[in-house]
C-alpha cells in the first residue's frame, strides 16, 4: 500500500470524526435541548479552548518523547470515550464538560496529523506544496460522507443529526483511526537535549517565532481571522432549519436536508484545496489570504440575504464561496507555517499557528457571536460578522508586508 493512499486514509478519517457532529451539533443542542445562543457558541468555543494549550502540549511531546503518529491515535482513543460519556447527558453543564474533555484531545491531532503527512512525504522525497493538497481534499471528503450520514440516516424514526447519535458516529470513526495511526510510519522525536536550553528542551523555539516581525503579524492575524471559523459551523445548520417553523419554508428541500446543503460547503474545498498549490505558487501567502479573509465577507454576507425559497441562490452562493475562505486560510497557512520553520520544531510550530486559529481566535470569536446573535438576532447578525470579516481583510492587506518571489516557491 503506497504512502499517499495511506495518508488519503488517514485524512478520511481525521475529518469524518470531525464532520460527524460539528456542522449538526449546533442544531441539536438549540432544537432538541434548547439552548440559548451564548451556550450553543460556549460549546464550540470548547475548541478555542483546547486549542489555547493543547496542540502546542502535544507538539512539544510528539517533538521529543512520542512519535507523531503513535500519539494521534491515543488521543483520538481517548477522545472516542469521552463522545460517548457525552452522549448520555443533556443538562448544559454535564454535557459541555464532556465535550470540553472530548475536544481537548481532539484538537491536537489536526496538527499532529498534519505532521505525521509532512514527515511521511519528506521521508518519501516527496514535495508538499505539491502533493499534501491533493491528499488534504480526502480529508474534505470524509467530512462531506459523515455529514449525509448523519443527515440521511434516522435512528427511532428520527435524523441522527438531530439527536445525540451523532455523537456515537464520531466515537466509532475515532476508535478506529486510533487503531489505525499507529499503523502509519513513525515519526522521529529528538530526545537527546543534554546540550540544549530548557527552551529547547520542552519543545518551546517555536514561540521564537514570534520575534520575527512577519511571523508575529501573520499569527496575529490568524487569530483575527479564526474568530470567523467556527460561526457558521456552530450556527448556520441551526439557522437554516428555522425557517422550517415558517409555514412558507416548512415543507422545503433545503430545511429537511440542511445537512446536506452545508456540505456543498466541503465539497467546494475538494476543488479549492487542489488550487492551493497554483495560487501559492503564483502570488504568494499575503494574496492567498486576502482572499480567503474577502471570501468570508461573502459567506457571511450571503447568509443574511439567502433564504429557503426565492433567496436560495444566495444560501448555495454562501456554500460554494466557503471552500476559498476556509481552505485558502487554513491549508495554505499550515503551508506557509511549515515553509518557514525546520523539522526540528515541525510538530511544535503546527501547534502555535492551532493555538492563534483554532485557540484564541475560535474562542473569542464564538462567545462573541453567540452573544451577537442573543441580542441582534437573524440576519441582522450575518451582517455584522460580514463586516468583521471586511475590517480584517483591510488591516491585514495595509499591516502584513510580504514580498512574494515565484521564483522561490
Amino acid at each position: 500500500m503506497g504512502i499517499k493512499f495511506r495518508l488519503i486514509l488517514m485524512n478520511f478519517l481525521q475529518y469524518a470524526v470531525w464532520g460527524a457532529w460539528l456542522i449538526s451539533l449546533g442544531a441539536y443542542l438549540g432544537g432538541g435541548l434548547e439552548f440559548t445562543g451564548l451556550q450553543i457558541g460556549s460549546f464550540f468555543a470548547t475548541m478555542g479552548i483546547a486549542s489555547l494549550f493543547m496542540p502546542a502540549v502535544m507538539g512539544i511531546i510528539a517533538d521529543r518523547w512520542v512519535p507523531a503518529n503513535r500519539l494521534m491515535g491515543i488521543c483520538h482513543i481517548i477522545s472516542a470515550v469521552l463522545m460517548i460519556i457525552a452522549a448520555q447527558f443533556t443538562t448544559y453543564a454535564a454535557l459541555y464538560t464532556c465535550m470540553l474533555l472530548a475536544v481537548m484531545f481532539y484538537m491536537p491531532t489536526i496538527a499532529l496529523s498534519n505532521a505525521v503527512a509532512y514527515n511521511a512525504l519528506d521521508v518519501a522525497k516527496l514535495d508538499a506544496v505539491k502533493h499534501f493538497p491533493p491528499i488534504r481534499v480526502w480529508g474534505t471528503v470524509g467530512f462531506i460522507a459523515a455529514m449525509w450520514f448523519v443527515d440521511l440516516v434516522h435512528f427511532n424514526g428520527v435524523q441522527v443529526k438531530l439527536t445525540e447519535m451523532q455523537l456515537y458516529v464520531s466515537a466509532i470513526l475515532a476508535v478506529v483511526l486510533g487503531v489505525y495511526s499507529f499503523t502509519l510510519p513513525t515519526c522521529p522525536v529528538s530526545r537527546n537535549v543534554a546540550s540544549k536550553s530548557w527552551v529547547d528542551t520542552l519543545g518551546l523555539r517555536a514561540f521564537a517565532l514570534f520575534k520575527q516581525r512577519k511571523m508575529a503579524v501573520f499569527f496575529i492575524f490568524s487569530m483575527l481571522l479564526g474568530a470567523a471559523l467556527q460561526i457558521t459551523n456552530a450556527f448556520g445548520n441551526g439557522y437554516i432549519q428555522s425557517f422550517g417553523e415558517m409555514p412558507e419554508y416548512a415543507d422545503s428541500l433545503i430545511v429537511k436536508h440542511s445537512i446536506i446543503l452545508m456540505s456543498l460547503s466541503q465539497m467546494s474545498e475538494t476543488l479549492c484545496i487542489l488550487l492551493i498549490p497554483f495560487f501559492l505558487h503564483r502570488y504568494g501567502i499575503k494574496v492567498v489570504m486576502l482572499i480567503s479573509m474577502f471570501a468570508w465577507v461573502l459567506r457571511f454576507g450571503f447568509f443574511g440575504i439567502g433564504n429557503p425559497a426565492s433567496g436560495a441562490v444566495f444560501l448555495i452562493l454562501s456554500m460554494l464561496v466557503y471552500g476559498v475562505a476556509f481552505d485558502f486560510f487554513n491549508i495554505s497557512g499550515s503551508l506557509y507555517v511549515e515553509k518557514e520553520t525546520g523539522s526540528e520544531i515541525r510538530s511544535s510550530a503546527q501547534g502555535v499557528f492551532m493555538i492563534m486559529t483554532n485557540g484564541f481566535g475560535a474562542f473569542f470569536g464564538s462567545y462573541a457571536a453567540g452573544a451577537i446573535v442573543d441580542a441582534f438576532q437573524w440576519p441582522n447578525s450575518w451582517f455584522i460578522f460580514a463586516g468583521y470579516a471586511m475590517v480584517v481583510g483591510i488591516a491585514f492587506a495595509l499591516v502584513f508586508k510580504y514580498k512574494h518571489n515565484p521564483q522561490e516557491a
